[in-house]
């Protein structure tokens, strides 16, 4: 038996400064774990499937080791902290073993272990303080360990949603909602029983790309920002083991990207390799990637051609009050366009493009006076929108995205598209900036 033991306190400046750092105090008795050898270097991962999870509140001391959270990782890393910091290390080691038991190649778990364990025979000043763990590892697992709690710690407020959900067409029954600089990811539920309001259903730990967001050119390993849909379910067997569980593609670049000279492709929300619990908050080239388990759990909420998929360098919300002023706004400025449509005065329709507009081929002239040609030709024209959604586009600029079915009757013509418009805001008023087929 040793004559001096250290036991690890507690955590210092974990969701401040990007430290994650631990304090000693002298050993209680009642708290020391019994010696035990310690092996040196960094915890290896486990390659075996997580086992099945035995799901239960939580007790604040003596939690038994079969007994797990039921609202995931975060839940017990942040209990595993609190017991540490309330010195009481034996607890935190069996919280620590059941959440491996859970999900034995868990490297930050393992991590957490082998310091609980080397605590006792020395002092811990760091985390990751294993003889010989890689630097590189330690700090890829600490930022995950802040990235964590600090998602935990801070859920959006039950009266206030993402800026960018703005309506929510009837049949999208979900959306999702990307934060990269919390990577964390959102998921909303399309509430009709109250017009459509966005309802938080649930949040996860995603990686997103290796040098951040805002994704310009192929092979940057950044991942994009703006307004995306799935595009595509592809299951396990027809992936590689680096994509998991399964894979949905989404479809950047969008209009928008192209029209502004974004370039790449390639990215999809995915999962991990079979023998990977999770990665490190920035590990990707650019897709979004969650553990197994949490796409598994989103997968049956998503539609492929329908779910918007929303990434953002850091989420801005809005009180329910903000929200409903925004929808409206943008409603009655997209139902005085198809108005103006109908009345036939090019130049009233016209007010609602940029100089700016660009489809395809089309600048604004050439719109212009293509539209002038048509409209000279009708005697009249009536315009029905449905299925409308509109989302804000992440970024500087003050950007909507608008999607709807349009049914288009003239005296001479009738025709039915999926329609999408790419709205700014410029000097106060909302302009069209490109508009096409969805």
């Amino acid at each position: 038996m040793l004559s001096r033991k250290f036991v690890i306190l507690g955590l210092v400046g974990c969701l401040s400064g990007g430290a994650l750092i631990y304090r000693l105090a002298a050993p209680d008795p009642a708290t020391t774990l019994p010696l035990e050898s310690v092996e040196s270097g960094f915890p290896a991962e486990a390659s075996d499937a997580a086992a099945p999870a035995r799901r239960s509140a939580a007790a604040p001391h003596g939690l038994s080791p079969a007994t797990v959270s039921d609202s995931g990782p975060e839940a017990q890393l942040t209990s595993i902290f609190k017991e540490i910091e309330a010195n009481h290390l034996s607890n935190a080691l069996q919280q620590t073993e059941a959440l491996l038991r859970q999900h034995p190649n868990y490297r930050l778990a393992n991590l957490i272990k082998g310091d609980l364990l080397l605590a006792r025979t020395q002092q811990i000043q760091t985390f990751g303080a294993l003889n010989g763990a890689p630097a590189d590892k330690v700090a890829d697992l600490r930022a995950e360990a802040i990235v964590r709690l600090k998602g935990y710690r801070e859920k959006p407020e039950a009266n206030f949603v993402p800026r960018y959900l703005l309506q929510m067409q009837p049949d999208q029954r979900y959306a999702i909602v990307v934060d990269t600089k919390r990577s964390r990811l959102y998921l909303y539920e399309n509430d009709k029983a109250h017009g459509g309001r966005p309802r938080f259903v649930a949040d996860y730990y995603v990686t997103h790309g290796k040098l951040g967001a805002e994704k310009l050119a192929e092979g940057d390993k950044k991942t994009p920002v703006g307004v995306y849909h799935v595009t595509a379910n592809l299951p396990r067997q027809k992936l590689a083991d680096l994509y998991g569980s399964g894979a949905f593609p989404i479809n950047y670049p969008n209009e928008l990207d192209k029209q502004q000279g974004r370039k790449g492709s390639g990215i999809w929300l995915h999962g991990t390799p079979s023998n990977t619990f999770a990665r490190p908050p920035r590990a990707s080239d650019g897709c979004v990637v969650l553990t197994n388990q949490d796409l598994d759990a989103i997968a049956k909420n998503l539609q492929v051609g329908l779910t918007p998929v929303i990434i953002s360098n850091s989420v801005e919300w809005l009180s329910l009050d903000d929200w409903a002023r925004e929808r409206d706004e943008l409603n009655k400025t997209i139902n005085s366009w198809r108005s103006d449509w109908e009345s036939r005065d090019s130049e009233r329709y016209m007010r609602h493009y940029s100089k700016r507009f660009k489809s395809g081929d089309q600048d604004y002239d050439q719109f212009a006076a293509q539209k002038k040609q048509v409209n000279a030709s009708k005697e009249w024209i009536k315009i029905k929108t449905d299925n409308l959604s509109v989302f804000r586009n992440p970024g500087k600029e003050e950007v909507v995205v608008v999607t709807f079915d349009q049914d288009y009757r003239s005296n001479n013509l009738n025709n039915q598209m999926k329609k999408r418009q790419y709205w700014l805001r410029e000097n106060g008023k909302w302009k069209i900036i490109y508009e096409g087929t969805a």
